[in-house]
């Protein structure tokens, strides 16, 4: 029969995580990457609050179910409320931005009570940040606890991803992103950081990861109608816009049409006005001038302008026909996505609508987006993108995180959704060839441009945690 573990007190907890502190360090850089400091957070299994400490909420309430650590937390952490409580019967009042469990499922006596009663504390725009430790590594944690290198813990509840999601999908949450990460959980110099942050992150490889990291959402459950913007970058496009105007359907509690001109030569700026004053006693049309170059610098002056609950951006080339704007709607307005992505490569697409090359491009951007996301994304250049106003505006305050790297638009917002931990979610289109004008792209120069950001991407969702070591 094992041995029973006796109850770790607060200042044995603190020296095993000095002890341990590289582990615990590459938590903390993980988390923050996703948690701004100033959230509120409600960390079930708080321990001391040393992690409360680190990520420095501006409301922090731990549940801690030993009562040495309490003590201790209450000591030396006061800044924080602390709960002493089974997990499965806590109880706190308010809601938070994050809900956190840091490598506690597996001491959880039913888990998903625990994730029912976390439920209370939730919002649709709570995001909950789980950790486990990966069960093929279990012999070797068995064996580290042994020989005094790991704290030692009770008998473990090995739950894979998918008894997870199963058990989240149960109480009415859902998965929206996960990854493993983390081979080396001590520090070697040189060497660790190099194999975590390069290696570690590799496909295949990161299945071996030490630790797992969860990130879900509550599903809504009462969505509301919605007001609409629709975002139109329109550069040597005069021969579209009466047509947009025409086709785009009136969706939710009303739409409003936003032309953003682009510096043209035949005339667009002209027939804009021209068209959205014939036309605006029966829609609500407005008209701006970008005051920069290229479709990122347009998409961001007209989502500045829109007064929409639910902003959406349409090419003018009409290559995704305004007719299927409402599969869009749909699918952000009941809560299934909270950011939607359209993709051209399902369907068939009319001859001439993508030459063979760009098609090429496509795939691979898809790829190494899917790769460098976790998150499977059939077509990233896909011009039609819909978000909310308010998480857009979420998205600008972690702007400077990425910078203004993307003259395209698309990769700003791939990169703000994913560190936002929005559901991704992607609606099919049957993509049709110009019926005016030439396209703006040019394969091989904005290919290039396309491929440093990926790069770039690459360097700043995961290479970049180690670097402040």
């Amino acid at each position: 029969m094992e041995k029973p573990i006796r109850e770790i007190s607060g200042i044995e907890r603190e020296k095993w995580i000095h002890r341990n502190r590289y582990y615990y360090e590459y938590l903390v850089l993980y988390l923050k990457y996703y948690i701004p400091e100033g959230s509120s957070i409600l960390l079930i299994g708080s321990g001391t609050g040393y992690l409360l400490e680190k990520l420095n909420p501006q409301r922090g309430v731990g549940i801690v179910n030993s009562p040495s650590q309490y003590e201790y937390a209450q000591i030396h952490r006061p800044k924080y409320q602390y709960h002493l409580s089974e997990f499965e019967d806590f109880e706190v009042e308010g809601v938070f931005d994050f809900v956190v469990i840091c490598d506690h499922v597996g001491s959880f006596f039913d888990v998903q009570k625990v994730f029912h009663q976390m439920r209370r504390n939730c919002t649709d725009e709570t995001r909950i940040l789980i950790t486990t430790l990966n069960f093929l590594w279990y012999p070797l944690l068995r064996l580290a606890e042994k020989t005094g290198l790991k704290m030692p813990q009770r008998k473990q509840n090995w739950l894979d991803r998918n008894d997870l999601s199963n058990l989240l999908m149960l109480e009415g949450f859902e998965v929206v992103a996960q990854r493993r990460n983390m081979l080396l959980p001590i520090h070697i110099p040189l060497i660790s950081n190099f194999v975590n942050a390069f290696v570690a992150p590799l496909p295949l490889i990161n299945q071996l990861g030490l630790v797992t990291f969860m990130m879900a959402r509550k599903l809504p459950e009462k969505p509301q109608e919605k007001s609409v913007s629709v975002i139109i970058p329109a550069r040597n496009e005069r021969g579209n816009i009466e047509q947009l105007v025409l086709r785009t359907p009136e969706l939710g509690r009303g739409t409003e049409i936003i032309f953003v001109e682009g510096n043209s030569t035949d005339d667009t700026w002209a027939e804009v006005q021209c068209v959205g004053t014939r036309y605006q006693s029966i829609r609500n049309i407005k008209w701006i001038k970008q005051p920069g170059k290229g479709k990122g610098d347009a998409v961001r002056t007209g989502f500045d302008l829109a007064s929409g609950d639910i902003l959406m951006i349409l090419d003018a080339d009409m290559t995704v026909p305004p007719e299927d704007l409402p599969k869009f709607y749909e699918a952000i307005a009941s809560g299934r996505g909270e950011f939607i992505n359209g993709t051209r490569l399902v369907y068939p697409m009319e001859n001439e609508a993508m030459r063979t090359l760009n098609l090429i491009g496509n795939k691979f951007f898809s790829l190494a987006f899917t790769l460098i996301l976790n998150q499977p994304l059939k077509d990233t250049l896909c011009g039609t993108k819909v978000i909310s106003k308010e998480n857009y505006e979420k998205l600008i305050k972690n702007r400077s995180y990425f910078g203004e790297f993307d003259p395209f638009g698309d990769f700003d917002l791939l990169f703000g959704a994913s560190k936002l931990l929005l559901k991704i979610v992607e609606v099919p289109i049957r993509y049709r060839a110009r019926t005016y004008g030439s396209t703006n792209i040019s394969r091989f120069r904005h290919g290039w441009i396309l491929l440093k950001m990926t790069a770039f991407a690459l360097s700043k969702i995961h290479f970049i945690r180690f670097r402040s070591r």
